[in-house]
């Protein structure tokens, strides 16, 4: 209910304004068993704007937050660290490197629509390899030192992605629009590349919310209760990755979704991620809706970017996380 008033709301916000009854009226009007009892006697401008600006943009966002929240509810769930997100981690600033390197040489139109996702896929899984690597101390991973490596390659990466900007002449005000993260101006075709990648990642996910409680409790004694350990974390920071891939690959960089969403989230239903994981799409949804929605309007007609309004909101998050992590294992 709260997602479809956060889209009905949306569709109705702009430098144009158009009531929410004539927006519900137009989406009735394309269906098909109401467009007989609905008559069409709005602006076509208006129509227009809902169907072919706005709409494919609301859609987006929806997909995008919830890919972004199912893989930082993934990573939080295998790595035991309510501080992991794919930005955090630097798995959003690997992706990005693969993504910057396709549109800078153009590679998009001649290979097709998912060559960005894939080539970004394989730049995250990379990425979030190294730094695992980096975590490890002794054979193991240290949860302490996970998030200050993921830091540290984010910084670094970050440094990359501005090399290939400073590179770049026709093409690096698209670049660095996409660093920032935005949905404006984006079309259908976005929505039809992310949303196979997210059906997929969702279905996935679901399957080992299970796995991912009893990870709660710890390694060990998850393979005592018969959890692959081995398998089921590769699988789901795999997943993750290639969830955080495809959004990145399509709206650019949008930091901390992954953060805010699932503690929210954990706050309402508890720790069972079988309920955390669809609750935290749909959640996913409805924050970046509505961040972009906000980027929308603040500076009418103007678009602020959508990256920087979810790094005003996830950044103090991710300080109050970090101070509340210190506490309690201070004890």
């Amino acid at each position: 209910m709260l997602l479809l008033f956060s889209i009905i709301v949306s569709l109705s916000l702009g430098s144009a304004k158009i009531p929410l009854m004539e927006v519900w009226r137009i989406l009735l009007h394309k269906l098909p068993l109401f467009n007989k009892w609905i008559t069409a006697d709005w602006a076509t401008a208006d129509e227009q704007i809902i169907m072919k600006v706005r709409f494919p943009r609301v859609v987006l966002a929806i997909l995008v937050g919830a890919a972004l929240s199912i893989a930082g509810t993934g990573f939080q769930g295998i790595l035991r660290n309510p501080l992991a997100d794919p930005y955090t981690l630097g798995v959003s600033a690997g992706s990005s490197v693969g993504a910057a390197l396709i549109i800078q040489f153009g590679l998009a139109q001649m290979l097709g629509q998912y060559t960005i996702p894939l080539v970004a896929f394989a730049t995250g899984i990379v990425t979030l390899l190294f730094v695992v690597y980096l975590s490890r101390i002794g054979g193991k991973m240290s949860m302490e030192t996970l998030i200050l490596a993921g830091v540290v390659v984010n910084a670094f990466l970050g440094s990359f992605v501005q090399f290939i900007v400073s590179l770049s002449t026709s093409v690096v005000n698209v670049i660095l629009y996409w660093l920032m993260g935005s949905l404006a101006m984006k079309g259908w075709i976005y929505s039809e590349v992310l949303f196979p990648y997210l059906a997929f990642g969702f279905m996935v996910m679901l399957v080992y919310g299970r796995a991912m409680n009893l990870f709660a409790l710890g390694e060990r004694q998850a393979a005592h209760l018969g959890v692959s350990v081995e398998r089921t974390k590769m699988i789901v920071l795999i997943v993750s990755t290639l969830l955080t891939a495809a959004a990145v690959s399509v709206s650019g960089v949008i930091g901390f979704v992954g953060l805010v969403v699932p503690h929210l989230v954990r706050l309402i239903v508890g720790p069972d991620y079988r309920f955390i994981i669809p609750i935290a799409a749909l959640g996913g949804g409805i924050y970046v809706l509505w961040a972009d929605t906000l980027a929308r309007l603040i500076l009418s007609p103007k678009d602020i970017q959508l990256g920087i309004i979810t790094a005003f909101i996830g950044a103090p998050f991710f300080a109050y996380l970090l101070r509340k992590q210190m506490i309690k294992q201070k004890g």
